[in-house]
């Protein structure tokens, strides 16, 4: 392997190192611009990895709250600070739109923020006993080494929000962000190397998922795994944790979502679409949250349809840089192939493509992995296209009674990430956020956008174990220790 200096390395152990091979970073917004050449870790690299993080665990667990403080509040201030450079790389290798992209940079440097105040505020009980001259106390201790494993569609905010709270708490760090976009991963990695780490507690190894994935998993030292990505790969991720032939790890799991959007009769039409629009389109559609089934009452379901898929007419597809673009292309060949499948599938199933299904080899002369926006209508729920987390610019309308027919649709999925209703009935809006099986619901507001400091997860087949995000992040990244102590 050359050493070339133009290439991006991993970062372990406090060294920037070079794998075993490398990988080209295309930007799917013009294939024919590399935006950099990175590194894959190799199984010796995992390994060092692995045991620099151990070594470094217990130095960081003893550091104090204000160095924690200082640090995590230095990262997010120099992430705000470049928003615009960092932005910038993120839509060129990821696709989503400039505006979205900055402000997904954004959020990252509001994440360490908020983490870094949460280092100043650990907490605790004391409690009397049942017995005398005992005292109880309840604290909470770093959970060890953990793994953060990342998907592509939010290269910046889903890694802020994994690695903020395990270094707030006093974790040690492996970093596995997903193959296809390690620019941002990289970035992140570099502001954090400068920031004053003890060496060894924050380590970065690009590598593909199915190259490391078990040697992360299997490996006693990691505490504890955070994986957000597919359900079949979260899946083997718990096995794998569960499976250990010495202790299990912990896991958190956040694995998709297929989630409904109600559109009641009653509900404002302007508000409606725009919230279609947003959760199921925008980012590409690239989200666990998007609105990806359109559950519409039959009084307003023609107008609706008619609004949306105007509006769709003025959604202009093209390079996710250019500020003219509101939507940008799929991430890569392989996820406009699966988008195309699904939509092939729709039309044999028997929907109707009210709107778009059809790729763009180029736009504007520039060749990349641009697709429409598709809404299909006369769906059924049944239909694999509204059971199957398709993940691109694709929505199904389907047609309901009322608001119990719509209740019951919503809730008839596997999944259970996101809900969302429009409606003017605050008697319809509380019926529909109490029954809605879902960890988020959404009024009058896309199933896709929540605010950095709040619990983020769902339930059934979406997510396992404690919520991300916020303060509900302590559960997750910390263990909880009883102390008795007689006086």
């Amino acid at each position: 392997m050359t050493h070339d200096q133009s290439i991006h390395r991993n970062f372990i152990a406090g060294e920037w190192r070079v794998g075993d091979t490398v990988a080209e970073n295309i930007n799917p917004s013009d294939t024919r611009d590399t935006i950099g050449i990175y590194t894959r870790a190799s199984a010796e690299q995992v390994e060092m990895a692995i045991a620099a993080a151990a070594a470094a665990q217990p130095k960081w667990a003893a550091t104090t709250p204000q160095r924690r403080f200082d640090i995590l509040d230095a990262i997010g201030s120099e992430v705000l600070a470049r928003q615009a450079e960092l932005g910038d790389l993120l839509a060129r290798e990821e696709g989503k739109t400039l505006r979205e992209a900055i402000g997904e940079v954004a959020r990252a440097g509001q994440i360490f923020k908020f983490f870094a105040g949460e280092a100043l505020r650990p907490s605790g009980e004391l409690l009397a006993s049942t017995r005398p001259d005992i005292d109880v106390e309840v604290t909470r201790d770093p959970v060890g080494v953990v793994a953060l494993i990342t998907p592509w569609n939010f290269p910046i905010a889903i890694p802020a929000w994994k690695i903020a709270p395990a270094l707030a708490y006093g974790n040690a760090v492996i970093f596995k962000p997903a193959d296809v976009v390690p620019g941002s991963a990289w970035a992140l990695t570099e502001i954090i190397s400068r920031a004053g780490l003890p060496e060894g507690t924050f380590n970065l190894v690009m590598a593909r998922g199915r190259v490391i994935g078990d040697a992360l998993i299997s490996d006693p030292r990691i505490s504890a795994v955070s994986f957000t990505g597919s359900e079949a790969t979260g899946r083997r991720v718990a096995a794998g944790c569960i499976n250990r032939r010495e202790s299990m790890a912990k896991f958190q799991l956040e694995m998709g979502g297929k989630n409904p959007l109600v559109v009641l009769d009653d509900a404002d039409i302007g508000v409606a679409v725009e919230c279609a629009l947003n959760g199921a389109f925008f980012s590409t559609g690239q989200r666990c949250t998007a609105s990806s089934r359109l559950v519409v009452t039959h009084g307003i379901h023609d107008h609706f349809v008619d609004a949306l898929v105007k509006r769709l007419g003025d959604l202009s597809v093209g390079d996710a840089r250019k500020p003219s673009t509101l939507m940008g292309p799929v991430v890569d060949a392989s996820q406009l192939r699966q988008d195309l499948d699904y939509i092939e599938i729709g039309r044999r199933e028997g929907a109707n493509v009210a709107f778009g299904g059809r790729a763009f080899a180029d736009v504007e002369g520039q060749p990349g992995y641009y697709l429409q926006p598709t809404l299909f209508t006369d769906t059924r729920n049944d239909m694999r296209v509204n059971r199957e987390e398709i993940f691109g610019p694709v929505a199904s309308v389907i047609r309901v009674a009322d608001l119990d027919e719509a209740i019951a649709v919503a809730n008839d999925t596997r999944f259970g990430l996101s809900s969302g209703v429009v409606t003017t009935s605050l008697k319809n809006a509380r019926q529909f956020r109490k029954l809605a099986q879902a960890g988020m619901v959404m009024v009058n507001a896309p199933t896709a956008g929540v605010d950095p400091h709040v619990p983020f997860g769902g339930r059934k087949a979406s997510s396992y174990g404690p919520r991300e995000q916020g303060r509900y992040a302590v559960e997750f990244f910390t263990t909880v220790k009883t102390s008795y102590i007689c006086t």
